[in-house]
């Protein structure tokens, strides 16, 4: 087991360094951040002091080195557009991101898996083929337009819950939280809906999917021989076994949540790391988009390594194969 954490770890440290590499020389050709602070009206001599006074006359690899040696510090560099070190806007942002994306996660979640055990169990039943169609409809609307039609209805025409902003929050140290205030809760509504929808149709296929595969399994028709209930069999053994390929579509879908955030946080104009990566993007902040993308790889390897801890929990044939290996 602990070896297979540290090869698991040793390999993630690797990636976030190609990843890292990657995102800051893919930002070098995207703008010239040293014209959006002056403007056109600058002269060459203060283009020139300003990119000296910035770093960014120094070869690309000088930048990166000093830029990779500073993120393991924790320290990311100073906006180019505000003039804040970058980790203090991700900490002024980060629990807006966070609450929405586990919001939305839990939500598909407690809603995906018994959606999809009631449409393994009830598959011929007209309900089952009404979720498979809505399943559907959910996997293929693109979420901007998700996000367009939820505030067009409960926003415009019944006026129920707010269309933009984080509403009223409550801080527990430099952490931030909407949960606690009703203002908060109905803001946090609309666009924990809009990344759910896609998250409790592919969370409900999935499981539908799996379970049907397992109920045609041998060992379910041996418990069916033996005169086990019904329910025990569906409920203990089917969906136990259906929960290997869950782990890692929920694991892998909760950081595509943050990862892909950026759409509804444009949409609702809700105050997180996405709205903040658009709003770098268009003034070429080098610093803001290096580290948002190194933050979320490193949200991408972090959830792996849980998942793949948790296979280990789940089947106790991969607790085998590890040690074998090891």
């Amino acid at each position: 087991m602990l070896a297979f954490v540290v090869k698991r770890l040793a390999q993630s440290i690797l990636v976030m360094l190609v990843v890292s590499m990657i995102a800051f020389l893919l930002f070098q050709f995207i703008g010239d951040p040293v014209t959006q602070m002056l403007g056109q009206e600058a002269t060459e001599a203060d283009r020139i002091a300003l990119r000296g006074q910035l770093g960014l006359d120094e070869p690309v690899w000088k930048q990166y080195s000093a830029f990779a040696l500073n993120a393991v510090q924790g320290d990311f560099g100073v906006s180019l557009r505000q003039g804040v070190p970058v980790a203090d806007l991700f900490k002024e942002k980060m629990p807006a991101t966070l609450e929405l994306a586990f919001f939305s996660a839990m939500v598909a979640t407690l809603l995906g898996i018994p959606l999809g055990v009631y449409v393994a169990i009830k598959k011929d039943s007209i309900i089952s083929k009404w979720l498979m169609g809505l399943s559907l409809l959910g996997i293929s609307l693109p979420t901007f337009l998700i996000g367009i039609l939820l505030i067009l209805v409960f926003s415009v025409w019944l006026g129920w819950l707010p269309s933009y902003g984080r509403g009223e929050t409550v801080s527990f140290g430099w952490w931030t939280s909407g949960l606690f205030t009703w203002d908060g809760l109905t803001h946090l509504i609309l666009p924990s809906a809009t990344l759910a929808i896609f998250q409790i149709a592919l969370v409900m296929r999935l499981v539908r999917s799996e379970m049907l595969e397992v109920l045609r399994s041998d060992f379910i028709r041996f418990a069916r021989a033996r005169g086990i209930p019904q329910n025990k069999i569906y409920y203990k053994y089917a969906l136990k076994n259906t929960l290997l390929p869950v782990i890692t579509i929920t694991g892998l879908q909760l950081g595509g949540i943050i990862a892909f955030s950026i759409v509804t946080e444009t949409v609702f104009q809700w105050p997180g790391m996405g709205l903040l990566f658009i709003q770098a993007v268009q003034f070429a902040d080098i610093p803001v988009m290096a580290a948002y993308l190194c933050l979320i790889s490193l949200i991408f390897v972090v959830i792996n390594l849980i998942v793949d801890i948790l296979y280990l929990a789940v089947d106790p044939r991969l607790k085998s194969e590890s040690v074998s290996e090891s």
